[in-house]
């Protein structure tokens, strides 16, 4: 038991500084091509900090793990919207770009609902895979053609997400990718291996483990990423990360996974995937309202996913 959770600490460690490794060099990149910070926060940070999620489903669903892979996913998509930008929102009200609201959370939305659609029947082939990686491939495209159109506009551009990366060179910065990569994929391993210890020693499901250990753990870079940019009034990069990081969770990790070894998922429930489907949801009505998430009302997310730990954890 002591060794599981020696592994499970020490993935978390490798995970966070991975992430943080693969987003501080792919972001550098980005910002020396230009690239605004909102799609820099739905696309290059989003990606860079849902790493630990791609590595660890990947790792899963090659073990045959397939309720590990998908409650990892679905257990971060609640995570993310529910707690990160709860906790972000208190330490200062987060500010949403229209294009966010009328583009990002719909397609996110969509996503949320095909894929739910597609695992009805608890499986996710590798068709299916293929048309979750297309839709995340134009997603990306989409994002990129609207970024350059505002591009014309916003003359604003900075970054404050990276202590260094403008003076950080380009060699520097793919080094800091592929090491951080390395090092995630170390991290997945052990993350796994110590996950499905833990189950059998404490005769929980790897379902909920997915759901809820694995899930916030392999969470921690978008949540450090997201209260960092908020701090900072990086307002485009904080909400960007956790709506991109949802999109790619559901569209690039389940879609890549699966065209690997198809994912069998039996003991994930409706209730988790309608509770995956609520919180994506109420982003609409608390967003819509000022274009602001309020302190107030992340405390209110919080308590929510306070209540969905409740019910799910065995009694």
């Amino acid at each position: 038991m002591l060794l599981s959770l020696l592994y499970i600490f020490t993935a978390l460690v490798l995970l966070y500084f991975g992430a943080t490794w693969l987003v501080k060099g792919s972001t550098a990149l980005a910002i020396k091509a230009g690239v605004s910070p909102l799609l820099t926060g739905l696309t290059v940070v989003a990606f860079g900090t849902s790493s630990p999620e791609l590595f660890v489903s990947l790792n899963s669903a090659i073990s045959g793990h397939g309720n590990i892979a998908i409650g990892n996913v679905v257990g971060s998509n609640i995570f993310n919207i529910l707690v990160i930008l709860g906790i972000s929102s208190w330490f200062l009200p987060l500010k949403i770009k229209l294009q966010v609201l009328k583009f990002d959370i719909p397609i996110l939305i969509l996503a949320t609902i095909g894929f739910m659609f597609l695992f009805a029947d608890r499986l996710i082939g590798r068709l299916e895979g293929g048309i979750l990686v297309v839709g995340i491939v134009l997603y990306t495209l989409i994002n990129i053609l609207l970024a350059h159109r505002e591009k014309k506009t916003d003359t604003n551009s900075s970054t404050e997400i990276k202590p260094s990366n403008a003076k950080t060179q380009s060699y520097w910065s793919l080094a800091l990718v592929v090491f951080g990569i390395g090092v995630l994929v170390a991290g997945s391993e052990l993350l796994v291996k110590g996950a499905v210890f833990i189950a059998h020693a404490w005769g929980v499901s790897e379902t909920i483990i997915g759901l809820t250990i694995i899930s916030a753990g392999t969470s921690l870079p978008v949540l450090a990423s997201s209260i960092v940019a908020t701090i900072k009034k990086e307002y485009d990069i904080a909400i960007g990360n956790v709506i991109g990081s949802n999109i790619f969770n559901i569209l690039g990790i389940i879609g890549f996974s699966s065209l690997i070894k198809p994912l069998s998922a039996i003991a994930i429930s409706n209730f988790d995937l309608y509770a995956m489907l609520g919180a994506t949801l109420l982003l609409l009505p608390f967003l819509r309202a000022s274009y602001t998430l309020k302190r107030d009302e992340g405390i209110f997310m919080i308590g929510i996913y306070l209540v969905y730990l409740y019910y799910l954890w065995p009694k």
